[in-house]
């Protein structure tokens, strides 16, 4: 992740969509906002951090299913020299 991806997304999805959720909503304590703040960020962060390991060059050319599928045959194939 980048300086300045982690910057704006802060900015947004820790900042700007929680005031305005909190705004709109006419809500008026701050563990209302602290907790809209969490509840936004975190599933961004989340979702950021899945989307960067999809992009790894190991898996370009390959779904998630296949690169699992490619694994696991792996995997039975070290049991079987192991044997």
């Amino acid at each position: 992740m980048t300086g300045k991806r982690l910057a704006v997304g802060f900015f947004v999805m820790g900042v700007a969509v929680p005031v305005a959720i909190f705004l709109l909503l006419g809500l008026h304590d701050v563990t209302q906002f602290l907790t809209i703040a969490a509840a936004t960020f975190i599933p961004w962060g989340v979702a950021d951090l899945l989307a960067n390991i999809l992009e790894r060059p190991r898996l370009t050319d390959r779904s998630p299913g296949k690169a699992f599928r490619e694994t696991l045959e792996q995997a039975q194939d070290q049991d079987e020299k192991r044997s």
